[in-house]
């Protein structure tokens, strides 16, 4: 089985922006977290699990500014795997109006795979994947 991954691009509007014109850094982070959502859910097909909650955000790394107009592009790609976590590699690119692509930022999500038990609150669970 080959490396479970997700694609998902979001077009960065006039209300994305921050307060000096370029993508407000909590949307990349909203965004990055919908991809790794993404490719969880890709993940646990088959698994027992009713799905997966972010437990950990690390190594986030903003490297170029995005601007309105721009496409950003995520490649969501399962990394470590436990017993009920798993981590997920985030890569984000901007693409400008002629179709040029630069990296712009990365970061490693933690998840967690829950199901809801008998007493009605989410807990965690073996999902029973490996990567």
């Amino acid at each position: 089985m080959g490396k479970i991954t997700a694609r998902y691009s979001q077009l960065v509007m006039p209300n994305d922006l921050n307060n000096i014109g370029t993508l407000f850094g909590g949307k990349m982070v909203s965004w990055m977290d919908i991809s790794a959502g993404k490719a969880a859910r890709r993940f646990l097909r088959g698994s027992d699990a009713a799905g997966a909650v972010t437990k950990a955000i690390d190594k986030m790394v903003f490297s170029e500014p995005v601007y309105g107009g721009e496409w950003v592009n995520f490649m969501a790609t399962i990394g470590s795997v436990g017993t009920t976590s798993f981590t997920i590699d985030i890569e984000a690119t901007a693409e400008d109006e002629s179709g040029q692509s630069r990296p712009v930022c990365k970061a490693c999500f933690t998840f967690v795979a829950v199901k809801k038990g008998d007493d009605g609150k989410w807990h965690k669970v073996p999902h029973g994947k490996q990567e």
